[in-house]
């Protein structure tokens, strides 16, 4: 078949018979079996998806960084078994594809199963020996069905490697329609139902391939059909109910006598459970004073993947009932503000907006992202709660925090931030490699920019021992006010302690002596203890609520001294200022401190670990080992051609293990990036992975273009790779302005403008990978195989590597290092010289 023939040309007279002729150079793929790798491909990067769904509602979300790992791992070892088995498997080409199209479907579904059964916990596993093998367990269990969905696109590669950039446009495109298409259908399904309707796309695709096969239309169809209903029965069965792992809070909430969910509600932003314990009341009310008159109304406990509980209040209109609403060290601001204007970032099920009611708050905006827990809060339980969003001066916003305070032109006299995360997660350090932009330095700039004359942002977090979180909160905001010109930040900043949580005061100006005295008089009522205001005097400090030393005291004086940033050096865990290019503000890990706490395992020191970072790291070492010992050991067997082919493979190994490993740097830099733009989480990550995905198919298939062409003493990857490093560097410098300035966008335009902002930068993206394949295509067939293993190799490292470096050098190093790497592809592109 001639290379430059349309490929519509062909489909048309191959489709009208019953069978595929044996490989032809240069053959163009049947329409048919394109819209099966299409389906192959979605459903792949579709369960990619949603197994980090179901794992943060069975596990934590430390298993995302886990699930892309071992996908692109599947697709190595794919590429491996293709290289070694090349010539039996092409000869069976559509047989092959049709059966490991089949056998994803149903691992997809089998090996999730089993994968939840196993008995895996995190916070043993430093010194459970077994707790490591549990979590390789889980690894290997997973990588099987991502096999099987290579072992599809792998061959599909090695068969058309002539016509790479078609084979990789549906594939790409496929992709997309995958990211995309899973988050939307978690707003209509179950997770489990969606797993079910995955499993069902692999075998309609096994169907197409049965049917170009020749095999016959009944059974080509019957059989994908019957294994189908199989596995949707077999998901509402034994996946109806998920299983959440035993030590995490809704497990253990379950465990109380009487205790029940009355309620649940799933969509991609979580799984919100509401549970009742009608015999063992909930009393939830963290830093609750023990001066307190009253104890807390009845309430529903409403837990978010199992975790990050809160309070459901029951609210009758009676004020007493509330008031121990005053009894926080939350209520601060309230005492020193008198019917103020209210912002209420992060409400969850409203303990935050009652407060601001109770103190006679003027006007109440809110603030949350999850529309679910509104609706629970609001029509569910409306005589339980007495719909507190529902008020005449309060008003809702269905919004990210970070995006609302981005695009509000309102001012307010007081803008509350609660702690948005679980106490016991947080403190067992499994939020350390979480994201959050609101805890920022920049985040803080934009909250105080918010504030009307005389205002307050107030921030709660957890009281830890030794201190980590209030002292990372409060090097954030000395930071944040020095950035604006603040010559001395103590003067606008006040801070006390309770028993479990702190709260921080920002004030736009400084505080004055009647404010002051108001605050000592606050805690001396509560015995909450001071930590700072301007002006404190060190003995008092540590009154109530004793500590050995007066340690948060010690660090707020240290944070806003000239020795700053040798303390924050020399501290035992991570407390610098939380950046939007560092945002980790929960990573408080140093390896300096790993022996001591290791050495303190029988004195209760194991909970001062960062288990995210820990667990992070061993699923890169993980990785690492699985990927030599799967991809590149086995491939080590290919017979070698001569010197030629020597320096072809290692040309090869250069060139795909850079691009495979740039390409994982800018794509997960940039959906950071997006984040901050869209204000949304899930847009960013739905509208940046469809959007990267889908122009880099479109640039695979102008690649056609270059393919074979030179420039001068350049090979033909030079064009996208120079365009790659250009708009990268561009946008890193760039994007920041271009956000500040079209942040006022409704959600529909931001979105739109991110997805063009992206497709230059994706189109380049799309292109050297197809260029290389189609270089070994015509020069060495042998290694198109070796190549796609090494870059998949090369993924499954640095898709962990990249979250690691951002978290020690920060993201806008990762993209530079991204760029240099394209670079090192135009010296290492697999041509003959």
């Amino acid at each position: 078949m001639p290379r430059g023939l349309p490929c519509n040309a062909y489909v048309s007279g191959l489709m009208t018979t019953q069978s595929v002729s044996p490989p032809v150079a240069g053959e163009i793929p049947p329409l048919a079996f394109r819209l099966a790798l299409f389906l192959v491909s979605a459903a792949a990067l579709s369960y990619e998806i949603l197994l980090t769904r179901l794992f943060a509602i069975i596990q934590w979300h430390h298993f995302a960084y886990m699930m892309i790992s071992v996908a692109l791992l599947g697709y190595g070892v794919a590429g491996t078994v293709v290289a070694l088995f090349r010539n039996y498997l092409e000869s069976r080409f559509l047989a092959v594809f049709s059966a490991a199209a089949c056998a994803f479907g149903v691992t997809a579904v089998a090996c999730f199963l089993l994968a939840q059964a196993v008995p895996f916990n995190a916070l043993e596993f430093l010194w459970d020996w077994r707790q490591p093998l549990w979590m390789l367990a889980i690894y290997l269990l997973l990588l099987v069905p991502f096999f099987f969905a290579a072992i599809c696109v792998c061959l599909a590669f090695t068969r058309y490697a002539r016509c790479a950039h078609l084979v990789y446009t549906f594939d790409i495109l496929g992709a997309a329609a995958g990211s995309l298409g899973v988050i939307l259908a978690l707003f209509a399904m179950r997770p489990g139902t969606v797993l079910g309707c995955l499993a069902a796309g692999a075998l309609a695709a096994a169907g197409l391939a049965m049917r170009l096969n020749g095999t016959r239309a009944a059974l080509a169809w019957t059989l994908p059909a019957v294994l189908t209903f199989g596995t949707i029965a077999v998901m509402q069965s034994a996946l109806g109910d998920l299983r959440p792992s035993q030590y995490k809070q809704l497990s253990q909430t379950l465990e109380v006598t009487g205790a029940h969910v009355v309620a649940e509600r799933s969509s991609p932003l979580g799984l919100v459970t509401v549970v009742d314990s009608p015999e063992i009341p909930f009393r939830h009310a963290p830093g609750l004073s023990l001066n307190a008159p009253h104890p807390p109304p009845c309430q529903l406990a409403v837990f978010t993947d199992g975790e990050g509980m809160s309070a459901l209040l029951r609210d009758d209109g009676r004020r007493k009932p509330l008031s121990y609403l005053d009894y926080l060290t939350s209520a601060l601001p309230y005492h020193l503000r008198q019917h103020p204007r209210v912002l209420v970032l992060g409400a969850g099920a409203g303990a935050d907006v009652l407060q601001a009611i109770y103190h006679e708050a003027a006007h109440i905006d809110v603030v949350e992202l999850n529309p679910q827990t509104i609706e629970l809060v609001e029509r569910e339980f409306a005589d339980f709660s007495g719909r507190p969003y529902s008020r005449t001066n309060v008003r809702l916003h269905i919004r990210e925090a970070r995006g609302f305070i981005a695009t509000s032109r309102d001012h307010y006299d007081i803008i509350q931030l609660g702690p948005l995360d679980a106490f016991d997660a947080s403190s067992a350090g499994l939020y350390a490699l979480s994201e959050n932009c609101v805890y920022t330095v920049e985040a803080i700039q934009r909250a105080l920019d918010r504030l009307a004359p005389g205002g307050l942002l107030s921030m709660t977090r957890w009281v830890d021992l030794p201190p980590r979180d209030a002292l990372k909160l409060f090097a954030t905001v000395v930071t944040a006010l020095e950035r604006r010109g603040v010559q001395e930040p103590g003067s606008r900043l006040a801070m006390i302690r309770g028993w479990k949580t702190a709260t921080l005061l920002i004030g736009n100006r400084a505080f004055t002596a009647d404010e002051i005295a108001l605050l000592r008089e606050f805690c001396r009522a509560r015995s909450f203890d001071l930590v700072w205001y301007p002006g404190m005097a060190s003995g008092e400090a540590n009154l109530y609520n004793r500590l050995e030393q007066p340690y948060f005291h010690q660090g707020a004086v240290a944070l806003l001294g000239a020795e700053r940033d040798r303390f924050t050096s020399l501290y035992k865990f991570d407390i610098a200022a939380a950046t939007d290019d560092r945002p980790f503000f929960f990573q408080f890990f140093r390896w300096k401190t790993l022996p001591e706490v290791l050495h303190l395992r029988d004195r209760g020191g194991l909970p001062l670990l960062d288990w995210g970072y820990l667990l992070v790291v061993a699923t890169l070492g993980q990785a690492l080992l699985a990927s030599m010992v799967l991809v590149l050991l086995p491939l080590k067997w290919l017979r070698n051609g001569g010197h030629t082919q020597g320096t072809a493979r290692l040309r090869t190994a250069i060139y795909f293990g850079a691009l495979g490993t740039a390409f994982m740097f800018v794509e997960i830099a940039f959906i950071q990036r997006f984040m901050l733009f869209l204000s949304h989480p899930l847009y960013a990550i739905a509208v940046v992975l469809f959007a990267f995905l889908f122009s880099a198919g479109l640039g695979s298939a102008l690649s056609a273009r270059l393919a074979g062409r030179t420039f001068g003493i350049w090979p033909p990857v030079v064009l996208p790779v120079l365009g790659i490093a250009l708009l990268a560097v561009t946008y890193l410098f760039g994007l920041p302005a271009v956000f500040e300035a079209l942040i006022g966008l409704p959600d529909a335009g931001r979105i739109a403008f991110a997805v063009l902002l992206i497709l230059p930068l994706g189109m380049c993206m799309g292109m050297p990978f197809p260029l290389g394949l189609e270089a070994l295509g015509r020069q060495a067939p042998a290694l198109v195989p070796w190549g796609w293993g090494i870059n998949a190799c090369a993924s499954v490292i640095s898709a962990v590597l990249a979250t690691l470096l951002a978290i020690h050098l920060g993201f806008t190093a990762v993209i530079l290092l991204a760029a240099m790497l394209y670079g090192l592809c135009i010296a290492s592109f697999p041509v003959a010289r």
